[in-house]
């Protein structure tokens, strides 16, 4: 099982990064509506879209933040890290057919604690869409 974990708490440091982008797709947009149960009109009704000041559907906020888990779970601390807490602030919106790229930073590791803080950015290009601040609970080196 250890292929399967990520990083160990004493293999991070602040400064460290890792990132993950997607374009996303109108059926990612219906498979996240359906999944989540948000079927707000602005993601999934493009007549209704077309009247409120996004002029067009728009992607849900929270499939950004899944954005930042996907990086936390799969790449940076990795498989085996357990999201604490994430604030997070939407910024602008992202539409469908956009390539939303997050990436989380180490900002702080506490040993004791067993937790790391990291910054959480998600950007389409060079445009800040969602920022914040997560805690991670990350598992010590096994014994020997």
């Amino acid at each position: 099982m250890q292929e399967l974990h990520g990083y160990y708490l004493e293999d991070l440091e602040v400064g460290m990064a890792a990132s993950y982008a997607k374009t996303i797709s109108e059926a990612d947009v219906v498979l996240f509506a359906g999944i989540s149960g948000d079927d707000n009109p602005v993601h999934v009704n493009e007549e209704y879209a077309a009247q409120t000041p996004f002029k067009r559907r728009i992607v849900h906020g929270m499939f950004s933040a899944a954005l930042i888990s996907t990086v936390a779970g799969t790449r940076l601390p990795g498989p085996g890290a357990i999201y604490v807490d994430q604030q997070i602030k939407f910024k602008a919106p992202v539409y469908i057919g956009d390539t939303a790229k997050a990436t989380l930073t180490i900002t702080a590791v506490d040993q004791r604690r067993r937790r790391v803080k990291a910054k959480t950015d998600v950007h389409v290009g060079e445009k800040l869409v969602a920022t914040g601040e997560a805690t991670f609970m990350v598992d010590s080196k096994p014994s020997e």
